[in-house]
């Protein structure tokens, strides 16, 4: 039981991790820093949207239009970070 703990907590770490990276991606294509004609980047730029979209789009249906300033990928992290403080605390082993 405790491995299958283990398994989720590594999965949601390694979520949060592909949130951070979707974040940079985002920011260095609007900032024209990378280019999104280049193959390699469109593809990195793809798998990460292709992750985190359905779980950006889930928290961007209850939240407010903020203008221009998205949130769901803080709130996504805020939310990763709360379970994964659950697992810690009711299992301790974890």
């Amino acid at each position: 039981m405790n491995s299958i703990f283990l398994l989720i907590d590594a999965i949601l770490d390694l979520y949060s991790w592909v949130i951070i990276i979707a974040v940079i991606f985002s920011w260095l294509s609007s900032l024209n820093i990378i280019n999104n004609s280049n193959q390699i980047v469109r593809m990195f730029h793809e798998t990460s949207w292709r992750l985190t979209d359905p779980v950006f789009r889930k928290i961007r249906s209850f939240l407010p239009n903020f203008g221009g300033l998205d949130i769901s990928p803080i709130i996504a992290l805020l939310i990763i970070y709360f379970l994964r403080s659950l697992l810690r605390e009711y299992w301790p082993m974890v």
